[in-house]
């Protein structure tokens, strides 16, 4: 069978990036994928009361409509997180929009929330085993009357089917969405989700993503609004709409940027908020990882977990296998009974950084 497992990688860059993408998923779901064989009790963790095999896993964003959970889960990733899902389908912005910059490794996209909506999503979800450790990624639609009542609808419609649930509202690519960060916005939200939340025979847990792209004083903002509300945790982050030092010729198109280019300011951003929030609270490091040693780094930076997407556009389907060997290849070098125990260990240092 040829499809994108067997295909080299500069036959699938030839296609458009979104036909390349549904093609993934479709390989995806025969599932003839390579099932990884690192199984290492050194890289377990517990975060927010969940037991993950291993401290990666796969961003949303890529498994949008929740179609492929189970595939991916085989690929050797400890958890993953489907969606954006919002209460109705949308088709999201014009085409093109998604863009290779292959000489910097990144991927710019403004997509704007494209799913086929909750019912869909909570139908194939139903039909799972339920092996596994599954995020549900909520957001709210582009021309919805009242944003914080659609992620009220999220979490009531995913909350029995969800390890955790992750509250969106950091996209670049619905307008006006990235106010939700803002401080009085912030607060009423998080009391919405938690609220409805206690209303739920299943409580998972709440994460929220940011964006990259906040300063000293916004991040204070988040905190203080985080750590008041009773959510479980922070993933660190989102796409951003800056454009550091990139070569590739469509770096100019307007999105949100992921990739290689991401990883530094979503590091500094993520020890800086770990110094703000403290040991407790759990954070999801995102953007740029691609190796095991990038993964590493954003565990001495302050993370519990670490999601990768664009770094497996690059990589291949058997990144999260070299990524976890070297994990544990790490592990013995360092001479720890947990990779864990290596969190926080490069915090201060990197929180030093300016971005």
């Amino acid at each position: 069978m040829i499809d994108l497992f067997t295909l080299g990688r500069s036959a699938v860059f030839r296609l458009d990036p979104e036909t390349a993408h549904g093609m993934s998923i479709n390989a995806l779901k025969t599932g003839l994928v390579p099932a990884c064989t690192v199984d290492d009790s050194r890289l377990k963790t517990t975060v927010a009361g969940l037991s993950f095999p291993n401290p990666l896993g796969m961003a949303a964003g890529y498994d949008k409509n929740a179609e492929v959970p189970d595939a991916l889960l085989k690929l050797g990733y400890g958890f993953v997180e489907v969606g954006t899902v919002t209460p109705k389908p949308q088709g999201g912005n014009p085409k093109p929009r998604i863009f290779r910059l292959v000489k910097d490794e990144a991927i710019i996209n403004r997509l704007g929330f494209n799913n086929e909506g909750h019912d869909a999503a909570y139908a194939r979800l139903s039909r799972r085993a339920r092996r596994g450790i599954l995020g549900v990624n909520i957001g709210a639609n582009k021309d919805s009357a009242d944003r914080m009542a659609d992620y009220r609808l999220g979490v009531a419609r995913f909350a029995d089917l969800a390890s955790y649930i992750t509250v969106n509202i950091s996209s670049p690519n619905t307008p006006g969405l990235r106010g939700l960060q803002d401080p009085e916005a912030l607060a009423q939200l998080l009391d919405v989700v938690c609220e409805e939340r206690a209303r739920q025979s299943a409580k998972p847990p709440i994460f929220l993503k940011i964006a990259p792209d906040l300063d000293d004083l916004a991040l204070d903002a988040i905190a203080d609004a985080v750590l008041k509300s009773g959510i479980e945790g922070l993933i660190v982050s989102n796409t951003t709409i800056a454009r550091p030092r990139l070569s590739d010729h469509q770096s100019k198109e307007t999105g949100g940027l992921s990739g290689r280019p991401l990883f530094v300011p979503s590091t500094v951003m993520l020890a800086k908020m770990r110094s703000r929030v403290g040991p407790a609270l759990a954070l999801i490091g995102a953007g740029g990882v691609e190796t095991a040693e990038t993964a590493l780094q954003k565990i001495r930076a302050g993370a519990d977990l670490v999601q990768i997407y664009t770094g497996m556009i690059y990589g291949g389907p058997g990144l999260p296998s070299r990524i976890l060997s070297g994990l544990s290849d790490h592990a013995t070098r360092l001479g720890v009974t947990q990779l864990s125990q290596l969190r926080d260990s490069g915090t201060e240092e990197w929180a030093k950084r300016t971005i």
